[in-house]
Order: structure tokens, then C-alpha cells, then sequence
């Protein structure tokens, strides 16, 4: 499980958690160091700069605009994620707006620099392209699940799917290192805010769920993993 804790330690899923120790220090000394508070846009859907953030602390979320001008959120990304890299890589436009869920600190790095890093250090070519291709892998499967599952178990593989990349240890289970709201879970999982009040309201009387003020705990990751049904670990 992915513990947020000294500089070198950095979820295993994110980009910094999956580079070597040399390619890290090089990447993590581009760039200038950027600062946000709660509520803050780091990226725009939108807008034409290349630029790509290096998320050294805190969490994000992403999201974009449907056809019916309502917002939809898309992902969450935290410490050791990078954001803004596809319009880094094809020159398109911003695909989605990222916002700060709380204080967190980045490194703003140029297209440019990003582009001479790929070429110079294999190993960050890699990662990032294995990043893309795993995050798009993930949204065909929600997609799939959509059609595929009833709310109950959406919901339960995106809580398992979170836990593994943002989770941290605690003594009574799992807390996610991230805070969505109900309207927010449900946009993720395709199902309406008030199927989404009666899942999490039966997940609490099942103990395997217990949430306060910006937390969520998983508390027997095992039956939840289950319900979701998934033989082991995230989808």
C-alpha cells in the first residue's frame, strides 16, 4: 500500500514512485517550484499552454465539461502524479480543468524540457508512457463497468481502486488520501447522488466503511475487494 511520507517515498502507481532514484532526482530538479491553495486552478480545459505539473504534495482533482455544460469529474491525482501531460505531448488543447483539493506544492516544467527528458532518460519515457496507456485502460473499464455492474459494485471497485493509489495504512484499515463528495463519487461512477447516499449508508452499517470530515476509511479491504468483485487487489 502506498504511503505519502519522505521526499524519496512516493505512491508506486505515480510517476516519481516508478522511476529509479537518478531519473527521479532529475526530474524532481527541472522546473520551478509552484504553489496552490484549496479551490486553485493548476491547469484549464481550454486553454493552449504546454506546460506539465509535477504534484509534490497534496491532491487534485480533474474534471471537464459535458455536452449538458454540467462538470463531470474525471480522476484524482496526488503527490508523485503528473497532470497537463497530454497537452505537453500532442499540442491539443487542455483536456480538462485540475483543481486543488487543498494547499499543495508542484514543479511547473516546460513541454520543452519535459520533451528533452523523454529523449535523454529512457526511463521517464517509459513510466509516463506506461502512466498514459494505464489511465486510459482505466477509463475504458469504468465505461465497461457502467454497463457491466450495478452501483453497488462500481462503487466498491472505485473505492479499492483509490485506496491502492492514495491509501495509507492506519490502525482501523485503509484511509484514502483523497476527499470526494457524494456528488463527486457519483459522477465517477456513473449512478446518481442518491443511489451513491444508499450504497455508502450500507457500507457503513457493513462495517467496511467508515467516513468523517474529509476522510474515508476502508476498514476490511479484503470484503470490500469482494463486493467489488476482484479476486485480489485493484482492477
Amino acid at each position: 500500500m502506498a504511503v505519502h511520507g519522505r521526499p524519496e517515498e512516493w505512491p508506486a502507481r505515480s510517476l516519481l514512485g516508478m522511476l529509479p532514484l537518478p531519473a527521479r532526482r532529475e526530474l524532481l530538479g527541472r522546473g520551478a517550484e509552484v504553489r496552490f491553495d484549496a479551490g486553485d486552478v493548476l491547469l484549464r480545459e481550454g486553454w493552449d499552454d504546454r506546460h506539465v505539473l509535477l504534484l509534490l504534495s497534496g491532491v487534485v482533482k480533474v474534471t471537464a465539461t459535458v455536452e449538458n455544460g454540467q462538470t463531470s469529474l474525471l480522476a484524482v491525482r496526488a503527490a508523485g502524479d503528473i497532470v497537463g501531460e497530454m497537452a505537453a505531448m500532442d499540442g491539443a488543447p487542455r483536456s480538462a480543468t485540475v483543481t486543488a483539493c487543498g494547499p499543495l506544492t508542484a514543479r511547473r516544467i516546460s513541454a520543452d524540457t519535459l520533451r528533452e527528458l523523454l529523449l535523454s532518460r529512457p526511463e521517464i519515457f517509459v513510466a509516463l508512457t506506461g502512466i498514459i496507456a494505464n489511465r486510459l485502460r482505466s477509463a475504458n473499464r469504468r465505461r465497461l463497468d457502467f454497463r457491466g455492474y450495478p452501483a453497488r459494485v462500481r462503487l466498491a471497485r472505485l473505492l479499492v481502486e483509490l485506496a491502492d493509489c492514495y491509501g495509507t495504512d492506519r490502525a482501523d484499515g485503509v484511509e484514502i488520501g483523497c476527499s470526494l463528495t457524494q456528488p463527486e463519487l457519483a459522477t465517477m461512477v456513473g449512478a446518481a447522488e442518491t443511489t451513491i447516499h444508499k450504497v455508502l449508508s450500507e457500507l457503513r452499517k457493513d462495517v467496511l466503511l467508515k467516513t468523517g470530515y474529509r476522510t474515508t476509511t476502508i476498514l476490511d479491504l479484503p470484503r470490500l475487494t469482494g463486493l467489488a468483485e476482484l479476486s485480489s487487489g485493484p482492477p
